[in-house]
């Protein structure tokens, strides 16, 4: 069977990651036809837990939260429709690292310290096998500094070379045309958490979250590429909160384990990292798909 026209990659660190940054470009890729695919690095068996019907869940007692979260990933990805998502070596190939500092960071299985050369190796061949066009991930800094993300970021920038070289395995090369990373731009926010502090319905949303806190905060200047998902903004709200013990939709506003409001963003904004054929602009002048130049 010949492959669709038009393929893209996700790489994310944790089950609900894909769907806070992506969950409406997903959404809209896979209403256009493209070949939409995801790999999850890990199982996020560190993550908190919200629900407290389902705090046994956690590592201190059942140590059943990756396996749930599986299946959390799995209904998200069936609100989006996206068909071909899979975990980095298999699922619980790596255990989730956990923040920065924590003793988690130490296991020997967990991602923060699995052999690069050997992760991106796996992902190479999952390249290959599905020949992308374009590859998102984060940046080097994975966002806002989580182990697993960093790690995310190192292991498909390395798959991404490996997967073009004929020196790597048996199978045919690919070359991945485009690699994006998630980011907001920094006017967006600073309106949307101006107009969520000045909303009327404010007090009872709580903490509000400040720029800071956000993740992928950049100038302006650095975005390339925006996508507009309104169209498919119920699809990312209801895969956010297919991912139930992570995450509290009250559109459009949601919530993590720690309370502090943000906004839910239907239009989801790239930086271009590397490309073969140009594409993506600056300044302002954003691209509206990720495929421009292909």
């Amino acid at each position: 069977m010949n492959k669709p026209s038009r393929r893209i990659l996700f790489v994310h660190a944790h089950p609900d990651d894909e769907s806070l940054g992506n969950g409406a470009t997903m959404a809209k890729y896979v209403a256009e036809g493209v070949q939409v695919s995801l790999v999850t690095c890990t199982l996020g068996e560190g993550g908190p837990i919200i629900p407290p019907e389902l705090k046994h869940l956690g590592s201190r007692r059942e140590d059943t939260l990756g396996r749930h979260r599986a299946g959390e990933l799995a209904a998200a990805m069936r609100q989006i429709g996206v068909t071909d998502h899979r975990f980095l070596g298999g699922a619980g190939c790596y255990r989730d690292s956990g923040k920065m500092g924590s003793s988690q960071n130490e296991q020997p299985n967990c991602f923060w310290q699995a052999n690069v050369d050997v992760a991106a190796g796996y992902l190479a061949e999952i390249i290959r096998e599905i020949r992308p066009h374009v590859v998102v991930t984060y940046d080097e800094n994975g966002g806002y500094g989580h182990p697993d993300h960093i790690q995310t970021h190192r292991v498909t920038m390395h798959a991404i070379t490996l997967a073009s070289s004929a020196g790597f395995g048996n199978s045919v090369p690919h070359q991945v045309a485009k690699v994006y990373r998630n980011c907001l731009p920094r006017s967006l926010v600073e309106s949307s958490l101006r107009q969520l502090k000045e909303s009327s319905g404010a007090a009872r949303h709580g903490r509000i979250a400040t720029i800071e806190y956000i993740p992928g905060v950049i100038d302006d200047d650095l975005v390339t590429s925006a996508i507009d998902g309104s169209q498919y903004a119920m699809q990312k709200a209801a895969a956010m909160r297919a991912h139930a013990t992570q995450i509290v939709v009250d559109w459009p506003y949601f919530t993590l384990s720690d309370g502090v409001v943000q906004p839910v963003y239907a239009t989801e904004y790239y930086q271009l990292l590397q490309s073969v054929v140009g594409g993506g602009t600056t300044g302002g002048i954003w691209e509206d798909d990720l495929f421009t130049g292909l």
